[in-house]
């Protein structure tokens, strides 16, 4: 092999030639508007896909944060309760609940 065949040669065996020519042959079936068309469409899809996976970076981890604070807030509310007798058996039907 030489080298100069190598430094040809571009992506699996394809030199640079044969992909100007598929380049010259897509550009004739689509045409200029459509291909910027599709670029721009497909740079936008890139962008909203990066956006959105780090906004579910984030999402969980204010996602989780929120529902430890309500976890907390639960068990502080269930040992409040059992502190201040919140046992209600001994009620009537129509008390009123505050006063205990």
């Amino acid at each position: 092999m030489q080298a100069g065949s190598e430094v040809n040669m571009g992506m699996g065996g394809i030199s640079i030639w044969q992909l100007l020519i598929v380049l010259v042959i897509v550009l004739l079936l689509f045409g200029t508007k459509r291909l910027r068309n599709i670029g721009s469409d497909l740079g936008g899809a890139v962008k909203g896909f990066r956006s959105a996976m780090s906004d579910a970076g984030k999402g969980d981890d204010e996602e989780s944060r929120k529902l430890e604070d309500a976890k907390a807030e639960r068990t502080a509310e269930t040992d409040m309760g059992a502190d201040t007798g919140g046992d209600t058996a001994g009620t009537q039907p129509g008390a009123d609940k505050s006063k205990v």
